[in-house]
């Protein structure tokens, strides 16, 4: 009579089928990443290993690598680092897993290298406190149990496996001896799926716990708070000649969902108003702590403001224009007393980042830098630096614009240096004089005759004065202006062109009320932001 085959019952360890060990594997590090994201949520958020990782390539990246990432990526650059990590980290428990088919010691030592390295992530990170450890370490820990449970399960029912066909179960306690690899096997899918479960609900609690602990409710309450004020001064208005409307053009003031977004936090900071404060120190005649009821009992302006980020290619969209609500910068620091000799004002961000501003900048009369609190008739969104960043009219944000803002230290250019100049950016970055063309698209197709042309242009602080297009290299064409809503906003234009058949190239210039003219030298944005005419290439039929 045939007899059935089992793992020999030698003291030789069963070998783990590929899918099961990769499996395995990959439960440990999905478990270690999602407990790890819970604790974070509990204590710190930017602790979570997974993210402090992300943070730490991109504060640690070279220069070109960073460029390359924006240039290709633009606005989704964090996302895509974000799946990279979680490809290499799949890849990583795959070869992990194989290694491990024998014993679990390839595996173990693959989770303690990746929660070592998460431990050093959250260390060398800028806003790093004691509480941050716990959440790498509790993850390592983590990891390592999950690996080396799964396994030993997964060996149980390996060794289980028969090999061979089986036998007449006809003798006394031949069922319950079959029916045991079946339980074993049973408790091995459900310990896995007690994982995948388990990870996946410390996960969305850790994710949400960092998105804020009632921070919905904090911004309305800020939005309430704002609304019932009384700005000092008439509020900003937009006139209806403000704006030439039409197709491929954009609003003056830009929504919130779709003011341009670029800073290096791959989790947005979470801070309540009610948790906010701001240290004014260093080189002052007296520290200032400031908590929000304090910046709201102060008088409260309103301004419209255009921003743009410095890595704008020509003709580029990362330039947005709102309704800043928010107190005056520079008698607060009067208030402080700022020493002569400090002429930088380094601005720190919740989670760590830096910006080094001009001091003469800010305390310039009739700049108007403000310490923002709302955005277009709301609190800031979380995204945007709720409760509190800094916004510095006629500089690039890399040197003015702190979101989440905590901290201004009152120094010197000589004595400290901040996060983007560290990585070869220009120590002073004064927005240029630029100009977009919105409509025609590039590569449209446009019947003969009169084509019209528009656009924005933009000279913060002082205002744009005229703005000329022209096709083929042919005479520049003066274009009409709208309304000036004010120097530190863009401006629109539109102009009209006569197209014959063919390809056309057309190209636009600003010039601001100085009497500086947009430069049509071609320069890329590093290090203090891209020079040349915008250009689009349209078809006429």
């Amino acid at each position: 009579m045939p007899t059935e085959e089992r793992a020999p019952d030698d003291g030789r360890r069963a070998i783990l089928p590929r899918f099961v060990a990769a499996a395995v594997e990959m439960l440990a590090i999905v478990a270690a990443i999602a407990s790890g994201h819970l604790v974070a949520g509990f204590l710190t958020p930017t602790s979570s290993p997974f993210f402090a990782v992300g943070d730490a390539v991109v504060r640690l990246s070279p220069r070109p690598v960073v460029e390359f990432a924006k240039s290709a990526f633009g606005t989704a650059d964090k996302p895509v680092l974000l799946a990279g990590i979680g490809v290499l980290l799949l890849a990583a428990a795959v070869a992990g897993g194989l290694a491990a088919r024998r014993r679990p010691a390839p595996g173990t030592v693959l989770v303690v290298v990746l929660g070592v390295v998460g431990v050093a992530a959250v260390l060398g990170a800028p806003a790093v406190r004691p509480a941050g450890l716990a959440a790498p370490v509790v993850a390592l820990l983590v990891g390592v149990a999950v690996q080396r449970g799964l396994h030993r399960r997964a060996v149980e029912a390996a060794a289980d496996r028969p090999t061979g066909p089986p036998d007449d179960r006809d003798g006394p306690g031949e069922e319950d001896r079959d029916t045991a690899p079946v339980r074993r096997r049973t408790v091995l899918a459900g310990a896995s799926a007690a994982v995948a479960v388990g990870s996946l609900v410390a996960g969305g609690a850790g994710a949400a716990l960092a998105s804020g602990r009632g921070l919905a409710d904090s911004r309305a309450a800020l939005t309430r708070r704002l609304a019932a004020a009384r700005p000092s001064g008439p509020g900003p208005t937009v006139p209806a000649s403000a704006t030439f409307p039409g197709p491929g053009t954009v609003p003056f003031v830009t929504p919130n969902a779709d003011f341009y977004r670029i800073d290096v936090a791959l989790q947005v900071p979470a801070v309540p108003a009610e948790d906010w404060s701001l240290r004014i120190h260093g080189r002052v005649a007296r520290e200032l702590t400031l908590t929000m009821d304090d910046l709201l009992a102060r008088p409260l302006v309103e301004r419209i403001i255009t921003m743009t980020c410095v890595s704008n290619p020509i003709g580029g969209h990362l330039v947005s224009t709102a309704v800043f609500t928010g107190v005056e910068l520079a008698p607060l620091l009067r208030e402080a007393g700022v020493d002569p000799g400090a002429d930088q004002i380094v601005s720190t961000s919740r989670d760590g980042w830096t910006a080094g501003t001009p001091t003469a900048t800010v305390l310039e009369p009739g700049r108007g830098a403000l310490l923002a609190v709302g955005m277009n008739g709301e609190a800031l969104p979380a995204e945007h630096g709720f409760p509190a960043r800094m916004v510095v009219p006629g500089l690039y944000g890399y040197v003015s614009a702190t979101k989440w803002v905590t901290e201004l230290e009152l120094t010197t250019f000589a004595e400290r240096s901040a996060y983007w100049r560290d990585r070869g950016w220009a120590v002073r970055a004064p927005i240029k004089t630029q100009c977009r063309i919105d409509a025609p698209a590039g590569f449209a197709r446009l019947a003969a005759g009169r084509v019209q042309v528009g656009g924005v242009a933009w000279a913060q602080p002082v205002g744009v004065a005229a703005v000329e297009v022209r096709a083929d290299d042919g005479p520049w064409v003066p274009a009409e202006l709208a309304t000036e809503v004010g120097p530190d906003t863009w401006r629109m234009w539109r102009a009209e062109l006569d197209l014959g058949p063919g390809s056309h190239t057309l190209q636009a210039r600003a010039t601001d009320r100085r009497g500086d003219t947009q430069t049509g030298q071609r320069a890329d944005p590093v290090p203090d932001g891209a020079t040349g005419w915008p250009s689009v290439l349209v078809t006429v039929t």
